[in-house]
């Protein structure tokens, strides 16, 4: 049975897409079947895999309505051992479209379900925003891994995430768990990162990854080339840390 990760932070700029394309990848290095559910109408993730994404037939768009099965929308092995459920702007009228629509909530994970099995972990991308997209990513997972960026506002909004994912667990997935908060463009020259770092471990009762994700201008660049960092540049300190979190990862499910 796949594990199901989903990425969300309604903060935008913290790393979302950065580390659901990259832990993705670092995941399929380790061995295992990886795959990448786009639910961002920007399909930042889906081009980060040079897919072209306004070029497709079938996407998370059409799923949604019932227009297509989900077999139909895969776009297989786009790096080795990594699938992607693509997304593109279209996604933006979903919420619209689902009105009045019954169990709305759950359209994602019921079509999960048929193909959950084929893979290790399935890594869902949300959108930068507490909508009925990141609500089905959270009914579909198991847990919700949160990039928060070493800056200043880093805590700003964090209370309210971990307040819709209580209420998502009470009213819908009582599975649901934090995997755990990751830290996101780590500058170990300043300060403030340091002390965000601290901050955040004071005032949080959760799950911190040991793994810190650095500025690194390899990461910045591989999406331009619609590539994962872990192929863009393998020995890029980007790579490493993802390479590392995906075994910090694997590890938390063997536990």
């Amino acid at each position: 049975m796949g594990r199901i990760i989903a990425i969300a932070n309604q903060k935008g700029g913290v790393g979302k897409t950065t580390t659901a394309i990259n832990l993705s990848a670092a995941l399929a290095s380790q061995n295992k079947k990886v795959l990448v559910i786009d639910t961002d109408p920007q399909g930042n993730t889906t081009s980060g895999f040079n897919v072209e994404k306004n070029s497709l037939e079938n996407t998370i768009y059409e799923l949604i309505l019932g227009e297509c099965s989900i077999q139909d929308c895969l776009v297989k092995e786009v790096v080795p051992g990594v699938t992607v459920l693509p997304s593109n702007v279209n996604l933006a009228a979903a919420e619209i479209e689902l009105i009045g629509v019954e169990k709305k909530e759950f359209i994602l994970k019921n079509e999960v379900d048929w193909i959950r099995d084929q893979y290790d972990y399935i890594i869902i991308d949300c959108p930068p925003s507490l909508n009925m997209l990141t609500v089905n990513a959270m009914t579909t997972a198991n847990t919700v891994l949160v990039p928060i960026q070493c800056e200043y506002y880093a805590l700003e909004g964090l209370s309210q995430l971990i307040h819709t994912v209580n209420l998502v667990r009470e009213r819908l997935n009582p599975e649901l768990e934090i995997e755990g908060i990751l830290f996101t463009m780590y500058d170990s020259r300043t300060n403030l990162s340091m002390q965000v770092v601290e901050n955040v471990k004071e005032n949080l009762d959760q799950r911190i990854f040991k793994t810190v994700i650095p500025r690194n201008i390899r990461l910045a660049e591989a999406p331009s080339y619609g590539l994962p960092i872990t192929l863009y540049d393998p020995k890029s300190t980007g790579a490493e840390s993802y390479i590392a979190l995906a075994k910090e990862v694997i590890r938390r499910k063997d536990t």
